[in-house]
């Protein structure tokens, strides 16, 4: 054989590689995708896991999605879920918004290995407040992370409106009290695809961590205290927020199927029926005139309980935790307001707001000065909104079950003009090394910090564990380590934890309602 023969032989046979490696049979039928532009990773996108939720499977539990013989084209992201354009720093790269919009993706490395040990397998659900949100966009697509030895699944779930109306007559349909919660059964139908098929796409589906950000990480909260998903993963990360403090709190069954019923009502539909006939586009546009939003709620089957009742007797997902907040999560102009940022303005809100306990919160959220008092309603406003209730998950998750849990705090400002500090969501592309994804100045700081984080991230899906060698040590959470808090920044170093003492008082307020 001469050398040009073989040569072609050899293009002929890595052509035929590439081919296979795009392609695989999943349970429901085979998905054709594309291998990443240096041969590293596998991507396949837009693969439904589920029966598009319309006509009479709006508001109900989703379904099983059809079966197909023809390999499905898994190279671009399916329909984001209905939603109005809320916040500005979301980008798509779908074609959406839709009720059909049941899909998600998967990026796995490409291995060399005749027969590769199954990788564990990380599974993203974007925040978005339950109202926006979609898995196409760029800051958090799965290619860099899967170069780390881990399989990355993202999917889209029914947001607002159409993922969490509760109403009397959907409680009805199903014999029971509540009703409500179609997005978080969405994200159960979702792991629940993956224990039944990443294997064929090189996961371990015995070794599974779910992670996500705001809503995102409310939900890791919620799938930990759920009876449906026993045995679907086995660690959780959490970024910016749980279910125990005022945002997004979980409503009883009966407040959320009355807000159910005036919304029903605002439409004009006097029956599930009607209400199931109405075009998606108008419902969506009449949830700008409810204030109320549509709340997660007590449904009887996600929720049998309170997520606070669920933890505090210790029924949740007994599994490593891996939680925390990001320094500035709110500015102090969220507790002001349009008033003047003044020690004078900020002491009478606390009478205002608290009470009785103003006094006890000035001790903790000082204003000896108006710079100080700018200082303490940010910080007073960044607990209320999202520290407090990821702090109360990581007691409650160490105390009642035993389980090993890793705090961290993010410190890093990404450059922004003006400067927004180490804002809500500004982690999400240093986990998934996406820096790229938003045009701004990084520095080679922000790189190195990228690749720690990431490196953290993927060896607590390894192993519980986000140590290594040549990384910062990160002590467990725990009084026997003396309560040490991951500080994620240029410089990151394990700290013992601070301002506890705003926490546990938040915590007795939170108790008196």
């Amino acid at each position: 054989m001469n050398i040009k023969s073989a040569l072609a032989l050899t293009l002929l046979g890595l052509t035929l590689q590439a081919k296979s490696l795009d392609k695989v049979n999943t349970k429901s039928g085979p998905v054709k995708g594309a291998i990443s532009t240096d041969g590293k990773v596998r991507m396949f996108k837009g693969i439904p896991y589920a029966a598009p939720p319309v006509g009479p499977l709006r508001w109900k539990a989703p379904q099983p999605a059809a079966s197909w013989s023809s390999p499905l084209d898994a190279t671009n992201f399916g329909a984001r879920c209905m939603q109005e354009n809320i916040f500005g720093d979301m980008v798509y790269r779908d074609n959406g918004p839709s009720e059909d919009c049941l899909y998600l993706n998967v990026w796995s490395p490409v291995s060399e290995a005749k027969k590769p040990a199954l990788l564990p397998v990380m599974v993203w659900i974007y925040g978005g407040g339950y109202a926006a949100g979609a898995s196409s966009e760029p800051r958090q697509d799965g290619e860099m992370l899967a170069k780390k030895g881990v399989v990355v699944v993202s999917m889209n779930y029914r947001l607002n409106v159409f993922g969490f109306l509760a109403h009397p007559g959907l409680a009805k349909e199903t014999g029971r009290n509540g009703s409500g919660n179609y997005g978080l059964l969405d994200q159960v139908a979702a792991l629940e695809w993956v224990h039944k098929n990443i294997k064929a796409f090189g996961g371990n589906p015995e070794n599974v961590t779910i992670f996500g950000e705001s809503a995102g990480s409310f939900s890791v909260c919620g799938l930990m205290a759920s009876p449906l998903t026993k045995g679907l993963f086995q660690k959780a990360i959490g970024e910016s927020g749980a279910f125990f403090g005022s945002s997004l709190a979980i409503t009883p069954a009966a407040d959320a199927q009355l807000i159910g019923e005036k919304f029903a009502s605002s439409v004009g539909a006097s029956s599930l029926e009607e209400l199931r006939a109405k075009p998606a586009a108008e419902l969506l546009k009449a949830t700008l005139k409810n204030p109320e939003g549509f709340p997660v709620t007590v449904d009887g089957v996600f929720f049998p309980e309170d997520a606070r009742t669920i933890y505090a007797e210790g029924k949740q997902a007994h599994v490593p935790l891996l939680a925390g907040w990001n320094r500035d999560e709110m500015s102090g102009g969220a507790f002001f307001g349009k008033d003047a940022h003044t020690a004078e303005v900020f002491k009478a809100k606390l009478q205002e707001r608290y009470k009785d306990a103003a006094g006890q919160l000035l001790e903790l959220y000082p204003a000896t000065s108006d710079e100080q008092a700018a200082q303490s309603a940010g910080a007073l406003a960044s607990d209320g909104f999202i520290a407090f209730s990821t702090w109360k998950w990581l007691e409650l998750q160490r105390t009642t079950g035993e389980s090993t849990v890793y705090r961290y705090e993010f410190d890093d400002a990404p450059p922004t003009t003006p400067p927004g500090g180490a804002y809500h969501s500004a982690e999400i592309e240093f986990v998934f090394e996406t820096l790229p994804s938003k045009h701004l100045p990084w520095r080679p700081e922000d790189t190195q910090l990228s690749d720690l984080v990431s490196t953290y991230w993927t060896n607590f899906a390894k192993t519980g564990d986000p140590n290594g060698a040549g990384l910062p040590a990160w002590p467990p959470f725990a009084s026997s380590t003396g309560n040490e808090v991951m500080h994620l920044s240029s410089d990151s170093k394990a700290k013992p934890e601070q301002n506890r003492a705003r926490y546990e008082l938040l915590d007795r307020l939170m108790a008196r309602k």
